[in-house]
């Protein structure tokens, strides 16, 4: 028997479908790609131990039928003094910005953008002043065949079906957007499912970076998270994207993200993930022009007994392209870190440069992390590289460091911070450099 909370229905059905894009107002073509979405959904498996992607990744104890899919939809607020505070002390600190977004559950409740960006043909919109404004661009970008379909995988079909927050950031031609566009989404009701989503379509020569931060306190009932993320950039265009994951440790985390790229474009990003109970993320780079650069960095710190699990993909569809990954993760406590990643060059992809890799520090023995990085190489004339290291704490760093009068704790920190800055000084924004270093001092238990 199904039950509510606070006015929606727990677990997934086609009915929940349809009372969601009853509630939205929605017209039909989006109502019938989120049932197709559904019907996708329903016809994948439930993802088990025994698929190769998922060897490691243990979900059956998903609360999928205890989660209500939406909540009420609030109304917003009319200016940063009303939103909750933490968002506004670190609004404080974030900079100029080309624009916000403020998301709490299932709501859009804040909204901010430059006036001056509309006159030069820049959108940016919440999802749902876009399915209103701007349907063409959804019908012709939103969860689209080259990027992340509803078919890429089980998660990625649920969120088709009820996506509720998210964000569209179109940069026209020769448009170069200087200040950043950020994003803030919370979650504050307990066992309630949020499925946020940013579409990003930079035009030729355009350039653009979004801040994406998810955080929540731990609440008394489980929550599931299931994120897509979709970046395009056309010939020659520059696209930055920076994820910051403090969930909950009550948040079950999913998140599918791709890069398309086109010819001489480049994508940069970030994903930092810190929170959740479980989190699970495919990120992947679709090269798919002759000279496009694909960047991807992350940054993991796990402890008690989190799981994250990253699985990448550098696909290397056209010649002379470029692709650099640097993923780096420190795992303490029972925790646990998976990360598995493939740089696929397909046939005729001569002249590919791509480069894989993947350390991991250990601060308890009884922390675990597995790495898995994999070539698959169909063209000649390539340089590919990969290499993994997982490695403990050296004791003699550690004795060095209090035989100077630190504390044990300071000494962690300090080789924490030393072994992670070599991603966090590839952050251009400094109060996002500030802000992952302080959640690295919560973790170590040096600061609160």
């Amino acid at each position: 028997m199904s039950t509510a909370i606070q006015g929606a229905t727990k677990g997934f059905s086609r009915e929940a479908v349809d009372e969601l894009s009853h509630r939205r107002g929605e017209p039909d073509w989006l109502r019938e790609m989120r049932v197709a979405a559904w019907e996708t959904y329903e016809s994948i498996p439930m993802p088990k131990r025994t698929d190769e992607e998922w060897r490691r990744t243990d979900i059956r104890f998903l609360p999928i039928d205890e989660v209500a899919p939406f909540g009420p939809f609030d109304a917003r607020v009319s200016s940063r003094d009303e939103l909750p505070t933490r968002i506004r002390e670190q609004l404080a600190d974030a900079g100029e910005l080309s624009g916000l977004v403020v998301q709490r559950d299932s709501s859009t409740i804040y909204f901010e953008s430059s006036a001056d960006l509309s006159q030069h043909g820049v959108i940016f919109s919440d999802l749902e002043t876009a399915v209103r404004e701007h349907p063409e661009l959804l019908q012709k970008y939103f969860m689209a065949d080259e990027a992340v379909p509803a078919s890429e995988n089980k998660f990625a079909a649920l969120h088709g079906a009820f996506w509720t927050n998210g964000v569209v950031l179109y940069v026209p031609k020769n448009v170069e957007v200087e200040l950043p566009f950020r994003v803030f989404s919370t979650l504050e009701t307990p066992g309630l499912g949020t499925f946020n989503h940013i579409l990003i379509v930079a035009e030729e020569f355009a350039n653009v970076t979004l801040i994406d931060y998810y955080q929540s306190e731990t609440l008394g009932q489980e929550s599931i998270a299931d994120n897509v993320i979709e970046l395009h950039a056309a010939e020659g265009a520059q696209v930055r994207y920076i994820q910051v994951q403090d969930w909950g440790r009550h948040v079950w985390n999913f998140t599918t993200q791709k890069g398309v790229l086109r010819q001489d474009a480049a994508i940069r990003t970030l994903n930092v993930a810190l929170g959740s109970k479980l989190s699970k993320g495919l990120i992947a780079s679709n090269l798919s022009g002759p000279g496009c650069a694909a960047e991807m960095l992350g940054l993991y710190f796990t402890d008690e007994t989190q799981h994250m699990d990253h699985q990448t993909r550098q696909n290397h569809i056209s010649p002379y392209a470029s692709s650099d990954l640097l993923f780096k993760g420190a795992i303490r406590d029972t925790s646990r870190s998976v990360y598995s990643g493939v740089i696929k060059v397909w046939p005729k992809a001569h002249g590919t440069d791509a480069y894989q890799a993947n350390r991991n520090l250990i601060l308890d023995p009884t922390a675990r992390a597995d790495s898995i990085p994999n070539l698959e190489i169909g063209a000649n004339d390539v340089r590919c590289t990969h290499g993994a290291t997982v490695a403990q704490i050296e004791e003699e760093y550690v004795f060095y460091l209090m035989s100077r009068g630190i504390t044990r704790t300071e000494a962690e920190k300090l080789i924490v911070d030393g072994f992670f800055d070599e991603v966090i000084e590839r952050i251009p924004v400094e109060s996002v450099q500030q802000a992952v270093h302080a959640a690295i001092d919560r973790k170590i238990g040096y600061a609160v």
